[in-house]
């Protein structure tokens, strides 16, 4: 009987921390804190600092319904576009592009480091240059129109958060 109770309590726990939108499920790292309520975004979860790091990480997940918020390769290259690279060159040379499927859910990836040209709001068009910075993004597609996980933080405490952001992947399923 300890053991069913168990396993009830360990399921309904692990129903109370996924989250979803546009059709897909995901379980976000139980290190990562859920912030509140954020315009045009599904979730915001702060992402610890790594040590030697002095700010946190963001990972922000945008859904804006079928057909909407651009495609793919557009939001790709939108988000390539946000980082410059301290040599000048082009940042679209930096970025590694990957596409994976994840328990049947097919997800285009990017992670690319450089200066981030962070807006200062929704819709800003002041930019705060962020040297140093990394982003590890996916782009999940999904019938009901796709689904946008950005990380963006300090060089370090991406590096540091990017197991947790695979088994944030790895956890995606309709």
């Amino acid at each position: 009987m300890k053991r069913i109770l168990l396993c009830i309590s360990f399921a309904a726990t692990a129903l109370l921390t996924a989250e979803s939108a546009g059709g897909i499920r995901w379980t976000p790292p139980p290190a990562w804190k859920a912030q509140g309520a954020r315009p045009m975004r599904a979730a915001t979860y702060a992402v610890p600092a790594a040590p030697g790091d002095k700010e946190d990480g963001e990972c922000a997940v945008f859904y804006f319904g079928p057909g909407q918020g651009g495609g793919i390769d557009d939001n790709i290259t939108r988000w390539i576009g946000q980082f410059e690279q301290p040599d000048g060159k082009a940042s679209r040379a930096a970025a590694k592009i990957a596409r994976q499927p994840f328990n049947g859910v097919a997800v285009t990836m990017v992670d690319l480091t450089g200066t981030y040209m962070a807006a200062a709001g929704p819709m800003s068009p002041t930019k705060t240059p962020r040297p140093g910075y990394r982003l590890l993004g996916a782009i999940a597609d999904s019938p009901q129109g796709a689904v946008f996980f950005k990380l963006t933080g300090p060089g370090k405490t991406v590096a540091a958060a990017q197991p947790a952001f695979q088994n944030l992947l790895k956890s995606l399923s309709r």
